[in-house]
């Protein structure tokens, strides 16, 4: 089901709290109905439905990582973490919540923890550019600077236009003294509408000053 075939994301919602009336039970309906609220930016009902979709099909790992999405936007980074681990207690092999629970726990300052949930992430799909670009920057925290090129060159690879992986690079070749090389990725992180912190910026404009 997808609210693409529909007039407009109103007219999904409707028909979606149509079919609920049908089949109260269903948490697919449910879920389709907090994406569509998702998509609406109405944050509220979108929780609301994601959890009478657990309540109805308690083993829809989607629903617990759009649960830990709604945490993280209001920086409750324990219930995101709690949301994907139940997620991975479900779908052991769905590498979206072990991406997560690597990006939470960086965020926790937990880097060991975070680069093996990152590593399995990885290991689940093997092109999941958010957690390659995540597992550079808990490599490079870790003080692990080759480490951190590997994961980091192949997310640019994959999506060239993934500012986060450019600036991570760039400091990555900067802690290697190659300021020239930190240049050319600050640039290509700048490209896609990245915002290179300006101090970073700053520190690159002098080394190549000499």
């Amino acid at each position: 089901m997808s609210e693409q075939n529909y007039a407009s994301v109103e007219e999904y919602i409707a028909d979606l709290k149509a079919k609920l009336d049908k089949n109260p039970e269903c948490g697919n309906i449910y879920y389709n109905l907090g994406m569509a609220y998702l998509s609406q930016k109405d944050f509220v009902e979108a929780e609301r439905a994601f959890l009478a979709a657990l309540r109805n099909s308690p083993k829809m790992a989607e629903a617990y990582v759009q649960m830990g999405g709604l945490c993280m936007r209001r920086d409750d980074l324990e219930g995101c973490l709690n949301y994907n681990i139940q997620a991975s207690k479900v779908r052991p092999f769905f590498a979206v919540p072990w991406g997560n629970i690597g990006f939470v726990k960086l965020q926790k300052g937990d880097v060991e923890e975070a680069i093996k949930a990152l590593i399995k992430a990885i290991k689940l799909d093997p092109n999941f550019v958010q957690a390659m670009a995540t597992l550079g920057s808990a490599q490079f925290m870790r003080g692990n600077v080759a480490d951190a090129l590997e994961p980091l060159n192949k997310a640019v690879q994959l999506q060239p236009k993934f500012g986060p992986a450019w600036n991570n690079l760039a400091l990555c070749h900067a802690e290697q003294g190659d300021w020239a090389k930190a240049d050319e990725c600050v640039r290509k992180a700048q490209e896609s509408g990245y915002e290179v912190p300006p101090e970073f910026l700053k520190e690159i404009a002098q080394h190549l000053a000499g």
